[in-house]
């Protein structure tokens, strides 16, 4: 089984590997880019991205053949890449060709000229491959995805099932922005028309509620959603959009001329021509599959290989918190600490009402995994620090309002303050009683830091508990005179008044 199931197992800080280095190359029907990952056991860092839009499949559409001058762009591109990975070992190098190349009737002769004249062997992978890889890629980022994915290239675009053991069926389709016409300027019902004779055939296959869109098309449209909507968080990793305003949006963009989508900022300019065409393809998709919501998923077939190479053991861990784990580095004086702590303050926290469902207890051992982030910076800034590179940190299995929640904690961890920065971000993102919570979780790890001097033996020698309407903090035998002094009593009395009870101390 290739999903975490509903609370995995804690990671211990020595079972994650660290430190090893991965490189893939996707050879695009847009796009050839090369990004270099850094992997601490489930999860992915990327140090290192670059892209050349080529546009391979430019001339699909009308010549069969690759485009002469995308060919010469992606061969110096591919030139520079095999130069930046000089001595890699070819088993953390993923080189990999999609729909431009197998679709071309010189996609053989290019492939020959990269292996002769680069020393690049590139694995093309067929429309069931790219599809299963960028199926693979969603899960890699969010493990509990649903519904149908859609992965939209130059040439194509992959759609496929999320089945409860992971990939189910797919299907490649003619639909990417060079397949319907791209870069000639858009007509806007004949190109509907020709997605519509297109979907038809699948759509009942693919119908679902939620649809996961990989892709920099889809990732562009997300951003500007963000700013026609003012949202503040501007991180696309699972970024949702309901159907209404992706229908919306879709409009907007299908109807723009070239010049006015030039002049919204945010938006890539190099993808100016093809942009209207994976709009007006993403309205399409929302009518024929029923799609109720839009969640944009920054991973996909790059990431999907990397998954799909893991052993089986590591890819079923949970991606948060490894990624938390990574995050903190061993930054702090204990590498038992973060466990203990989960430990300390699981049944306290289970005492409460769930505010994200399954999800609470493990975004509790996140935020314990998070406990010593700050630990190497200046005292006077480490609580805003660590808020702003928790809430923007790159790191997978984890929506918006919980980064928004794992952040406020992070800074409730090192603070006092009952206002976070950023709190219009915040308030857009979190309702008040999760507020409250995550102040109260970063209240109740920083007693738990506190009390313990970071000593995870030492802080089991408390049981934190809530009875009825009150915090209990109790001290075993001979302990209390070292445990719960004023400075405890200080730290667990602002606990006491994020949960809003009464406080014992014992």
């Amino acid at each position: 089984m290739w999903r975490h199931a509903d609370r995995p197992p804690a990671v211990e800080p020595d079972v994650v590997e660290r430190n090893r280095q991965a490189a893939v190359i996707d050879i695009g029907s847009n796009s050839v880019r090369l990004v270099i990952y850094r992997i601490d056991g489930r999860a992915l860092w990327t140090v290192f991205n670059e892209k050349a839009l080529a546009g391979l499949g430019r001339d699909l559409p009308s010549t069969g053949r690759l485009s002469p001058e995308g060919v010469e762009v992606a061969i110096a591109a591919l030139r520079r890449f095999r130069a930046v990975l000089d001595g890699w070992p070819a088993p953390d190098m993923h080189v990999v060709a999609t729909a431009a190349v197998r679709e071309a009737k010189d996609g053989p002769d290019f492939l020959r000229r990269v292996r002769q004249e680069i020393g690049l062997t590139v694995r093309l992978l067929s429309g069931k491959e790219e599809a299963r890889f960028a199926a693979l890629g969603v899960i890699a980022g969010q493990p509990d995805a649903q519904g149908v994915v859609g992965d939209m290239g130059g040439a194509s675009l992959e759609l496929v099932r999320l089945e409860a053991l992971g990939p189910g069926e797919g299907v490649t389709l003619p639909l990417g922005p060079f397949a319907l016409g791209a870069p000639k300027p858009l007509v806007v019902d004949r190109v509907r028309r020709a997605i519509d004779e297109r979907l038809e055939r699948v759509a009942k296959r693919f119908r679902a509620n939620e649809f996961h869109a990989v892709g920099g098309a889809w990732r562009n449209l997300a951003l500007l959603h963000m700013a026609m909507a003012g949202y503040p968080l501007r991180v696309a990793h699972q970024y949702e959009i309901s159907r209404a305003d992706a229908i919306d949006v879709a409009r907007f963009v299908a109807r723009q001329s070239r010049h006015s989508l030039e002049g919204i900022e945010g938006l890539s300019k190099k993808r100016m021509e093809t942009l209207p065409y994976a709009a007006l393809a993403l309205e399409a998709l929302i009518d024929h599959l029923r799609l109720e919501r839009i969640v944009v998923s920054a991973y996909g077939l790059r990431e999907g290989l990397l998954l799909d190479a893991m052993p089986p053991e590591v890819r079923e861990r949970e991606p948060l918190l490894e990624g938390c784990e990574a995050l903190h580095g061993g930054r702090g004086l204990s590498p038992e600490l973060a466990p203990a702590l989960e430990r300390w303050l699981a049944p306290s926290f289970a005492h409460l009402p769930p505010l994200f469902g399954r999800r609470d207890p493990i975004l509790l051992a996140a935020a314990c995994r998070l406990a010593d982030l700050g630990s190497r910076l200046h005292p006077d800034h480490r609580a805003t620090l660590v808020f702003d590179q928790v809430l923007r940190a790159p790191i997978a299995g984890m929506n918006h309002a919980e980064r928004a929640y794992l952040a406020s904690a992070a800074f409730a961890r090192h603070s006092g303050s009952l206002t976070t920065p950023e709190p219009e971000t915040i308030g857009k993102i979190l309702s008040a009683e999760r507020r409250q919570r995550a102040r109260a979780l970063g209240s109740a790890i920083r007693l738990g830091c506190d009390l313990s001097g970071r000593n995870a033996a030492l802080l089991g020698r408390t049981t934190l508990a809530i009875e009825g309407e009150t915090l209990k903090l109790t001290a075993d035998p001979g302990f209390a005179d070292m445990l719960l002094g004023e400075q405890t009593a200080k730290r667990a009395a602002t606990l006491a008044a994020a949960l809003r009870v009464d406080l014992s101390l014992t």
